[in-house]
C-alpha cells in the first residue's frame, strides 16, 4: 500500500467515525440484528454476533446498548428484514469501489448508491465488473503497544491456527487468513489472550491507483464521503492509493 500504515488508517477511520457515532452505532445495530437471526443471541455460539459485539466496543458503543439490541433482535427474530447488497462501479481514473450494504430498503439504497457515483463523476458497473481486482480474505490488525506477545509466538500462534500470511510493520502485526479460516484464527488468538484493532472478512486490492490530478481526487473523495454518510452502507473497498492525511 506505498508505505501506508494499515493500522494508521484503522485509527483514521475510527477518529471519523467517533465522529458520527449515530451512524456507526446505527450500522452496528443492524449488524446484531441479523446475527442474531441467523445464529441465535449467545455470542459464545455464534462467532459472527461475536465479532460484532467486539466491533461494536472498538467503537465505544456501551455495553447496555449492545446487550438492549441483542434482546430486541431476539425478540423480533421474526420481524428483521434487512437485506445484503452489493455494488460495483468505477470512479474518475477507473478507480474500483465495492460497496455493502444493509438495508430494509432496497429502492432507496440503490438510488443513494447509484447517486453517490453520479455526483463523483463514477459509474454503477454490472455484478463482477471490479470484484477480480479484489482478494476476499480475513485481515487482522494488532496495535504493537497493546500486544505482549513476542512476534514469533504470535506468528506461530496465527500460522497454526490456519493463517495465511503474517506481516510485522511500524506500528502493528497484519494477520491474513482465507475467510474460511478467519473464525478458528481468531478465536486461537482470543484464547492467547490477545485483542485485535481490527479482525474482520474484508476485500484487499490486489494493485492501487494513484490519481494525481486535483479534480480527480476531489471526485472520488465525493464519492466515499457520500458512500460513508450513507446509513444504509456497511462497508466501502476500493483501490485508491489514497494519500496520508496530515
Amino acid at each position: 500500500m506505498s508505505g501506508h500504515s494499515k493500522f494508521a488508517n484503522i485509527k483514521h477511520k475510527k477518529e471519523k467515525n467517533d465522529a458520527a457515532k449515530g451512524k456507526i452505532f446505527t450500522i452496528i445495530g443492524r449488524e446484531i440484528a441479523v446475527a442474531v437471526k441467523e445464529g441465535g443471541p449467545d455470542p459464545a455460539n455464534n462467532f459472527k454476533l461475536s465479532q460484532v459485539i467486539q466491533k461494536a466496543k472498538a467503537n465505544n458503543m456501551p455495553n447496555d446498548t449492545i446487550e438492549r439490541g441483542i434482546k430486541k433482535a431476539a425478540g423480533d427474530v421474526g420481524n428483521v428484514t434487512y437485506q445484503y447488497n452489493t455494488y460495483e462501479g468505477y470512479g474518475p481514473a477507473g478507480i474500483a469501489i465495492i460497496v455493502e450494504t444493509l438495508t430494509d430498503n432496497t429502492n432507496r439504497t440503490s438510488a443513494n448508491v447509484r447517486s453517490a457515483f453520479t455526483k463523483g463523476q463514477g459509474n454503477i458497473g454490472t455484478p463482477g465488473c471490479v470484484s477480480f481486482m479484489f482478494d476476499k480474505k480475513g485481515q487482522i490488525i494488532i496495535d504493537k503497544e497493546e500486544c505482549e506477545t513476542e512476534a514469533d509466538d504470535l506468528m506461530m500462534t496465527a500460522l497454526d491456527a490456519g493463517a495465511d500470511d503474517f506481516k510485522e510493520e511500524e506500528d502493528s502485526y497484519e494477520i491474513l487468513t482465507s475467510p474460511e479460516a478467519f473464525e478458528e484464527v481468531s478465536r486461537a488468538l482470543e484464547k492467547a489472550g490477545i485483542v485485535p484493532a481490527s479482525a474482520e472478512v474484508t476485500m484487499i486490492p490486489q494493485n492501487y491507483v494513484s490519481v494525481t490530478d486535483e479534480t480527480g481526487v476531489k471526485c472520488i473523495r465525493r464519492i466515499l464521503d457520500l458512500l460513508e454518510e450513507d446509513d444504509d452502507v456497511q462497508a466501502v473497498y476500493h483501490n485508491w492509493d489514497e494519500p496520508d492525511e496530515e
